[in-house]
């Protein structure tokens, strides 16, 4: 069985060599990068099945990082390493592409057991509960499948996380999607974190619906989101 490749960028030389060693220990292929511009380099030559990135390193943040290898690939899943505990911070690094976000000091165990669950959502990708693959919303076309959502000949490709998120939301056009039935059927948990990941991407996907005026994607309070399609 081919081993899942794991990119880790850490600047703390001891941290990323005792992380590299017991990831490899775990049966990962692990690839250490001691910053975020080595960082890139390795990643823009190879493929990875999962990113594990320091935010604070020399050269080259985590989150700028996030933001260039999500120009390479969308899909791939990205965990930030962190002594940053704010709100604020985690927000950050969801806006940037992240999947998870873990604190330091973190347990091995702990680290593995995010790894694993990322990786099984990701390898074992279930689409929301439909058949249907294609959507009119107003005047866009959403094609599931390709992950691309087009208005007026201009297409914006989606990730895999905003096209599962729309295609729910495209499956109860003018009617509530509930919050904790989305965190669970996309993000399989509904902590604080998923939360706030799941309202970047909400955020995300409003931007992209800005072009028809019919078209309004809106929160319900205590309750969840609405895809409105006024006629």
């Amino acid at each position: 069985m081919e081993k899942f490749k794991v990119l880790l960028v850490e600047d703390d030389p001891n941290l990323g060599t005792l992380l590299k060693e017991y990831l490899d220990a775990k049966g990962y292929s692990t690839t250490l990068a001691v910053n975020g511009k080595q960082g890139y380099e390795v990643f823009s030559k190879d493929k990875f099945n999962i990113c594990l990135l320091d935010v604070m390193m020399p050269f080259k943040d985590g989150y700028t990082l996030a933001r260039e290898i999500r120009a390479i690939d969308k899909n791939v899943p990205i965990v930030f390493l962190t002594a940053k505990s704010m709100k604020e911070d985690a927000i950050e690094g969801f806006t940037a592409g992240a999947d998870d976000y873990i604190t330091k000091p973190f347990s091995m165990e702990e680290l593995l057991m995010r790894i694993k669950a990322i990786l099984r959502r990701t390898d074992n990708k279930t689409a929301p509960n439909s058949d249907d693959t294609e959507f009119q919303i107003g005047s866009y076309k959403f094609d599931y499948k390709h992950q691309t959502l087009e208005i007026k000949g201009t297409q914006q490709k989606l990730t895999t996380k905003e096209a599962d998120l729309l295609k729910l939301l495209s499956l109860n056009i003018n009617n509530v999607l509930d919050r904790n039935f989305a965190l669970k059927s996309i993000w399989h948990d509904d902590n604080y974190f998923s939360g706030r990941s799941m309202d970047v991407y909400i955020a995300k996907l409003r931007k992209y619906l800005k072009e028809d005026s019919s078209v309004e994607l809106v929160n319900v309070h205590g309750k969840g989101f609405k895809l409105l399609i006024s006629k």
